[in-house]
């Protein structure tokens, strides 16, 4: 069975933890939302901290939400998300995307947010997604761009950071740019093109409150998270280098004229 063997480089550090507790099924999966059913059994692969995964559980009542990620601590992080909200109709598991351990046509939906950028397979990631999808059901996956990122104004540390960023990235086998590559991937992974439907969603940050909450937590993402770690561990940055970045987020929170958009592909799979 094939087994996952990509770094997950951001690592579970409470910086990176404070941008994925940000995430709703509004903000990060509304492509996704006109296709659920009060009664919609749905795989959530890479659940992270389950803010997302409560929201489809609370969109499905009559239904049922399985959320499973990599990382056992972070599966734990995500029960505790669904107790805190009185969501019942869940359970939580530990899996790999690239060999899950559920049967042929099991789920309505089987969704990934930010996944696919991070796994060594992303082909035969969604070949085990649709797998595990019924007939009819859809298979959903949502990826940021890096190289598409843009900002304003134009900042020498932002760019280095991009550019460390991507390189970091790859040197533990994902690929930043995932967002341009869903569609290819689907068909490669054995979709027909015209049971997919590709789209494109931005996030953008802006005002004081977003530039503070973005340019902060990478700020301290820079410095101390598991990307940091690796930037200097595979010999791509030193500290310095790494302080820099940090201060350059902190230097565009500050300026009242700061603005970021991140785009991301999405694409919904009919199986």
């Amino acid at each position: 069975m094939a087994k996952e063997t990509a770094t997950y480089i951001h690592g579970h550090h409470e910086s990176v933890l404070r941008s994925h507790a940000w995430r709703t099924a509004e903000n990060s999966a509304a492509y996704l939302l006109p296709e659920l059913r009060s009664d919609s059994t749905i795989l959530d692969i890479g659940c992270g901290p389950g803010t997302i995964s409560a929201d489809f559980a609370a969109l499905v009542p009559d239904g049922h939400v399985t959320a499973v990620d990599y990382a056992p601590a972070i599966v734990e992080q995500a029960a505790k998300e669904a107790a805190s909200r009185g969501v019942a109709n869940m359970t939580f598991e530990v899996a790999d995307v690239h060999g899950l351990e559920y049967a042929d046509d099991t789920f309505d939906v089987v969704h990934a947010h930010q996944v696919l950028q991070h796994v060594g397979d992303p082909v035969q990631a969604l070949r085990e997604m649709r797998r595990a999808a019924k007939p009819g059901g859809v298979v959903a996956v949502r990826d940021s761009d890096y190289r598409a990122f843009t900002w304003f104004p134009a900042s020498a540390g932002l760019s280095k950071w991009l550019d460390l960023y991507e390189e970091v990235a790859r040197a533990g086998g994902g690929e930043p740019d995932a967002g341009r590559m869903l569609k290819a991937w689907a068909l490669r992974a054995g979709f027909a093109e015209k049971a997919v439907k590709a789209t494109s969603t931005t996030w953008t940050f802006s005002d004081q409150q977003e530039r503070d909450w973005w340019g902060g937590l990478w700020a301290d993402r820079a410095l101390h998270s598991d990307f940091a770690k690796q930037a200097v561990a595979g010999g791509h940055a030193v500290q310095e280098e790494l302080q820099a970045i940090s201060d350059a987020w902190k230097a565009w929170g500050a300026n009242p004229e700061s603005w970021l958009m991140i785009p991301h592909g999405e694409l919904l799979a009919r199986v």
